[in-house]
């Protein structure tokens, strides 16, 4: 009993300078508070500062209360507290607890008033608790916002700042906006030397911009410098754009090839002009739309892998629609080539309409799941997420494909009868049957290939009438009938498009490539990777 007993009191005296160091603390940030609402103009600049400098997780708050003009004083002294409510019943709260006062006469209560200098105090005020804000994300828009004002001002409490800061990407923007600051200011000219290479380090178009600038204002002794740094920067950004557009062509390069390899197929082995192909890339990203509502609905959990879902299912679907389509037109009009694109052309207006009627003529959202959402930065390239996964999506979809061809039974008997239809009928294999199953492998690829369409364009009847001619042009480009001529022709097509393009425009740069290919055909009939066989020979 007696050793239960001092454990209890010692315990008690641990506590007690505990709790009267809260009681102090809670006290003292009311006292500092109270003070904003006594005193003139120069006296509430103290106590604003005196608020920050007690580092109080309250502090920010209340000084926007401030800004806001929400913090009242009774005229007679007393308490500051916040108002709220309405104007014909006014509410007033401790500005610390957040706790309701009650009692108040709201007829002797008067707002705190701030003068212009007051203004510019509590901006700094508030400026410096972001800096020094426990959240990353917080300190880092903060120092963006100084960068971009770039106030000489907020020198020193950028330097306060610097020197707390541990995060490299939030201390590269501090940095930044410090030398922005130096070069705006009566800095010596060996600061502002120092101050014009951090700037230049950033090697952006921000950075070149800043110099520019500078340029204008700068003593000459360093105008050379500051145009040595801008040169630099000028052909650094050359280079990049060179990569950039490199990028953009990939990107849409992934894209002709999901929306051709299917195509490559069935010309290839049918030698069918299918002018539905493009519909079939449009089933394809309404199929995606019909499964993403139906996850939505019934699986919300699963939303952000709808895709997983409509990848099989737009592939399924589409390539059975091939496989009817095949079976009750196409098949009665082999070796007659305008009366299969005149059919094909019939069947893809039937599949728009029937489109129409169904989903209305209106675009349909098909939402990006967020692992395909925002972007990133790589050097000074910009990458979207969508994009990047529509280029593994496509890289994927040609291995399984050229695994297909390469390593299955299917696969062999397709390369049978697109090199010899005659010597494959003869030796067993059903024609028939191969070219219905390669017309509904071509349209279920094309199925796929608006799955990945679905992220990046808008769902519609039309999607598919934007795809059709540039996908005949990588496969008559690239050789009929062979993927890595698919692969090779929509990288060289969807590159050059997108280095016309800033040059001529997206119009002209398409009839360029259309002429240049043209001319290529004519040196090349059979495209950069022609089929060898005796059938194709003749």
């Amino acid at each position: 009993m007696y050793r239960a007993l001092k454990i209890f009191l010692l315990t008690l005296s641990l506590a007690l300078p505990a709790f009267a160091t809260v009681v102090k603390a809670d006290d003292n940030i009311h006292t500092l508070v109270d003070a904003l609402g006594v005193g003139d103009f120069p006296e509430r600049e103290v106590a604003i500062k005196a608020l920050v400098a007690s580092k109080d997780a309250n502090v920010g708050r209340i000084l926007r209360e401030l800004s806001d003009g929400k913090l009242f004083v009774s005229q007679d002294g007393g308490p500051v507290l916040i108002i709220g409510g309405t104007d014909d019943a006014p509410t007033f709260s401790d500005p610390v607890t957040g706790d309701a006062v009650s009692d108040i006469d709201s007829d002797a209560m008067v707002k705190v008033k701030i003068n212009n200098t007051l203004r510019g105090v509590l901006s700094a005020s508030l400026s410096q608790l972001t800096l020094l804000s426990p959240d990353r994300s917080a300190r880092l828009s903060a120092a963006q916002d100084m960068l971009k004002d770039a106030d000489p001002a907020n020198l020193e409490l950028l330097n306060s700042a610097l020197t707390q800061e541990k995060d490299g990407e939030v201390k590269k923007t501090m940095e930044a906006g410090r030398a922005v600051m130096l070069l705006k200011s009566n800095a010596s000219p060996e600061d502002k030397k120092n101050a014009i290479d951090t700037i230049a380090a950033r090697g952006d178009r921000d950075a070149l911009a800043i110099l520019n600038t500078a340029m204008q204002t700068a003593p000459d002794d360093l105008k050379p410098a500051l145009q040595r740094h801008m040169d630099s920067i000028n052909t650094s950004l050359a280079l990049w754009d060179v990569a950039q557009n490199i990028w953009y062509g990939l990107s849409l390069s992934s894209v002709l090839m999901l929306a051709a390899i299917g195509l490559s197929i069935t010309f290839g082995v049918m030698g069918v002009v299918n002018m539905a192909h493009g519909e079939m890339v449009m089933l394809g990203a309404y199929t995606t739309y019909v499964v993403q509502e139906a996850v939505v609905s019934h699986l919300p959990n699963l939303a952000d892998y709808s895709l997983a879902f409509a990848v099989p299912a737009a592939f399924l679907f589409t390539g059975f629609v091939g496989f009817v389509i095949e079976r009750a037109v196409i098949r009665f009009l082999y070796k007659r080539p305008l009366e299969t694109l005149l059919a094909t052309w019939g069947i893809s207006l039937i599949l728009q309409q029937a489109v129409r009627s169904i989903f209305g003529p209106t675009n349909r959202e098909v939402r990006n799941p967020s692992w395909m959402s925002g972007s990133f930065d790589l050097g000074g390239l910009d990458i979207t997420w969508n994009r990047l996964w529509i280029i593994v999506f496509a890289l994927v979809v040609f291995f399984a494909l050229l695994m297909l061809l390469k390593r299955t039974p299917f696969g062999l008997q397709m390369r049978a009868v697109t090199q010899n239809r005659r010597m494959a009928s003869s030796m067993g294999i059903r024609t028939a049957w191969v070219d219905a199953f390669t017309f509904a492998l071509g349209s279920g690829v094309a199925g796929m290939a608006g799955v990945a369409l679905s992220q990046i364009d808008n769902v519609s009847p039309n999607l598919g009438q934007a795809y059709i001619i540039d996908s005949f042009m990588v496969v008559v480009f690239g050789g009929v009938g062979n993927l890595w001529g698919t692969l090779v022709g929509a990288m060289s097509l969807g590159i050059l498009n997108k280095f016309l393009e800033p040059y001529a425009g997206a119009v002209l740069g398409k009839i360029l490539v259309l002429v240049l290919i043209i001319l290529f055909i004519q040196k090349r009939p059979r495209g950069l990777f022609a089929l060898k066989g005796r059938a194709v020979e003749a």
